[in-house]
């Protein structure tokens, strides 16, 4: 399996998370967050405290979520950028469509989450 392929397993894992429960999601995130990180999300919200991302992936779950154009560049011999569109529903809620980015530095024998962004679309 190549780096690609290793850190888009990551990233698809965590959407498989957010889709099963809020637990699995924040042990999930808890696993494969860095000790430094920082998300860019909808409306301004910036969040740089670990425990703050992990805190706020606990919400329900996703109902559905679709993956599309999915590429991996790699950017250093430790890093890897993961981008692609992604169209989510959560219960009577609108569909959430986005542009995501995360940046993933490998640690040890694993991949870390360091960035995060959704580009609603």
């Amino acid at each position: 399996m190549s780096t690609h392929d290793d850190v888009i397993g990551v990233e698809r894992a965590g959407w498989r998370a957010l889709a099963t429960s809020g637990a699995a999601a924040t042990s999930f995130y808890d696993e494969v967050l860095d000790d430094e990180v920082v998300m860019l999300l909808p409306g301004g919200l910036v969040l740089t405290e670990r425990s703050q991302v992990v805190a706020s992936m606990g919400g329900e779950p996703w109902g559905s979520y679709e993956i599309e154009d999915l590429e991996a560049l790699e950017v250093g011999p430790d890093t890897v950028l993961v981008h692609y569109r992604v169209r989510a529903t959560r219960g009577d809620e609108p569909a959430y469509s986005a542009l995501v980015s995360s940046l993933y530095a490998r640690r040890g024998a694993g991949w870390r989450l360091v960035a995060h962004q959704q580009t609603p679309r």
